[in-house]
């Protein structure tokens, strides 16, 4: 797929521990409420029994179905060694995902502390957005945060939508609930140890890791979407994940010169209207 040098504008520096974009914004909570307000999103803090999570939605009832987009990482660290003291992204890929979709109905899901505050409640601890950012305990708060507002449409099919460990986490959900009828990623770390050892960061023994819950995907429409230029999370990732889960359901493109934090809302209409493989 051939992508026009305007599209790259949007690309970021990226720490080689995936953990954090770096498109240096004056104020990201603003910004993220100015990109919401354009795409008529509108905001709800969502209190888990752990910790908050921030959520953008735009829904007309009555809703059958509702696309969901999980974030990324954020801005988990300053530099390889020095954590951030605040994880809310300064390029929210995942939420210009969701402004970019014209669907009549679209849930935002911020990850765990993003886009709350400032400042943050005391739950909020540096290690849920670095060592244990894909842990039981916050994929467990993801899942309470999507069952809080799902449960206002009784029967609704959900269509997710991750980017990097945002995908991951919208694949973990995926493996687990009866109610998810198909999974898009974008530059989606699908196989967490694969990409540590990629980048030579300390293992991560608490991460759940959605390659690991392969078999469960078999009969999902899925696709993954990765960036030709992307040296965060390579392609190969996602073919990985494709070779473990097997069968015709999951569908693998790679997007030329694309990187991890390019602008990807730029294509993900065109992207969006490819849909998805034919189980």
């Amino acid at each position: 797929m051939k992508i026009y040098p305007h599209i790259l504008q949007g690309t970021l520096l990226i720490s080689l521990s995936l953990l954090f974009t770096g498109c240096v914004s004056h104020d990201p909570y603003r910004e993220g409420e100015e990109i919401a307000a354009r795409a008529g999103l509108i905001s709800e803090k969502i209190n888990t029994p752990s910790f908050p999570i921030a959520a953008w939605q735009r829904i007309t009832p009555p809703v059958h179905s509702l696309r969901i987009y999980i974030e990324g990482d954020g801005f988990a660290w300053k530099s390889r060694t020095q954590p951030s003291d605040n994880p809310t992204p300064h390029n929210p890929v995942g939420l210009l995902l969701a402004a970019a979709d014209n669907r009549e109905n679209v849930l935002y899901l911020a990850r765990p502390c993003q886009f709350i505050g400032p400042p943050l409640p005391a739950t909020c601890s540096v290690n849920l957005w670095t060592s244990d950012r894909f842990s039981p305990a916050v994929v467990e708060a993801m899942n309470e945060a999507l069952n809080h507002v799902v449960q206002r449409y009784p029967g609704v099919k959900l269509d997710l939508v991750g980017y990097s460990g945002g995908g991951n986490i919208a694949a973990l959900l995926a493996a687990t609930r009866d109610d998810v009828r198909s999974l898009r990623t974008v530059a989606g770390n699908l196989d967490v140890a694969y990409v540590n050892e990629i980048h030579r960061v300390t293992p991560m023994p608490t991460a759940l890791s959605a390659i690991n819950s392969a078999s469960a995907f078999r009969r999902l429409p899925q696709v993954h979407y990765s960036g030709g230029a992307d040296d965060t999370v390579p392609p190969a990732v996602a073919r990985r994940f494709q070779q473990a889960v097997g069968g015709r359901c999951v569908q693998v493109e790679t997007i030329d010169g694309m990187t991890h934090g390019a602008d990807w809302a730029a294509v993900w209409p065109q992207l969006l209207a490819k849909g998805l493989p034919d189980c």
